[in-house]
């Protein structure tokens, strides 16, 4: 055997401890993020109340922090009925295909580059796919079944509006969300999220750091408001307008399976936040940073050190763009549903049609014609 093949001095195959470091990184990164989304729950009902000048949740716990524990108690012991007229196969599955999806996406996220202990390189990432975004816009598009199959199993004129609203909706906003990228997709010249966060280290001219948002400002923008579409917020929430669908496609779930729905929403809006991150926020880059600790910190500890910088890094970065998400749902009204439609075909599309158009101009005058 080669010397990578070589057995270990305890007799485990350097291939099993790869794929044991791999197992344990999906579990890690996996429990943490779903450990996260209830206390982003907390966040949002205490920011709403910070922003309508209320109290928020504030009796189970200190400031309330346990109360995400009590609602999944409660969602766990919840009973559930279910209508005789509802399709029980499609019912049941519904929660799980829009969870599913949603949780596969994470799977491409990159959080940081990787940590060096011994000889082994521990990845921030489960896995480094060369086409990543393409697997991250694929999985999470598949979400919209999920939607569709609970508002119709309910068998509730509600929830199958709610499911329609959904539908058309998220398919809409993704043709523009996918243009966007496509701009970026051009400027990086590759399809690897980890490999575009590299691209944005250091400075465009000295001051400007070379981050995604100021290299197609309009990209970013185009971005950012799909977003919101895509994971059915404010202003974008006309699939669970209460005023109008009661709660929508999920208006006849209640218990675990609504609490899976929930979770599926958070799941997209951390999704969402991440991509946001390393596409136009440089990532789990900051101007100067590594070479300020660089200075700071000696030389053999720098190896640990600043891979966890940028895992400290990145995360404050997704918490103020979380943050951005909450602000929003408790600032600004609803759309109008034909509003929301005509945005996104009579306005976004053909913005986002010239600003591709423009972008590949731009390259080809600049780099010329590929070789």
């Amino acid at each position: 055997m080669s010397g990578a093949k070589a057995l270990w001095s305890g007799g485990i195959n350097l291939d099993t401890i790869d794929l044991l470091i791999r197992a344990v990184m999906v579990f890690v990164i996996v429990g943490i993020v779903l450990s996260l989304l209830p206390f982003l729950t907390w966040v949002e009902r205490r920011g709403m109340a910070v922003i309508q000048d209320r109290m928020g949740p504030n009796r189970v716990g200190p400031f309330g922090l346990l109360q995400p524990v009590a609602d999944g108690v409660k969602f766990l012991f919840k009973e559930s009925a279910v209508l005789p007229q509802a399709d029980r196969f499609l019912y049941f599955a519904a929660p799980f295909f829009a969870f599913v999806p949603a949780l596969l996406a994470i799977a491409v996220l990159p959080f940081g580059e990787h940590l060096v202990f011994g000889v082994r390189v521990i990845p921030f990432h489960i896995s480094d796919l060369h086409v990543g975004l393409l697997f991250l816009l694929a999985v999470a598009s598949l979400g919209v079944y999920g939607t569709l199959f609970g508002g119709w199993a309910s068998n509730n004129k509600f929830s199958v509006l709610g499911a329609l609203r959904a539908a058309s909706q998220m398919i809409s906003y993704e043709v523009v969300m996918g243009l966007a990228l496509v701009s970026m997709i051009l400027i990086y010249g590759t399809f690897s999220l980890k490999e575009m966060v590299r691209l944005q280290s250091g400075f465009l001219i000295d001051l400007i750091p070379r981050w995604g948002i100021f290299l197609q400002p309009f990209s970013a923008l185009l971005f950012g408001v799909t977003a919101f579409a895509e994971t059915n917020r404010i202003p974008f929430d006309l699939p669970e307008g209460e005023s109008e669908l009661v709660a929508g496609y999920h208006t006849e779930y209640g218990g675990l399976k609504f609490a899976t729905f929930f979770l599926a929403e958070y799941l997209h809006m951390f999704t969402m936040s991440a991509l946001m991150v390393l596409l136009f926020l440089g990532g789990w880059h900051f101007p100067g940073f590594d070479s300020l600790l660089s200075l700071l910190i000696a030389e053999r500890f720098q190896e640990v050190v600043l891979p966890i910088s940028q895992l400290l890094v990145f995360s404050v970065k997704l918490a103020l763009v979380l943050w951005f998400f909450v602000w929003v749902r408790f600032t600004l009204p609803r759309f109008r549903y034909d509003q929301l439609m005509e945005l996104g075909w009579r306005r976004l599309l053909p913005l986002s049609l010239v600003n591709v158009l423009i972008t590949a101009v731009f390259l080809y005058w600049l780099e010329g014609p590929p070789q």
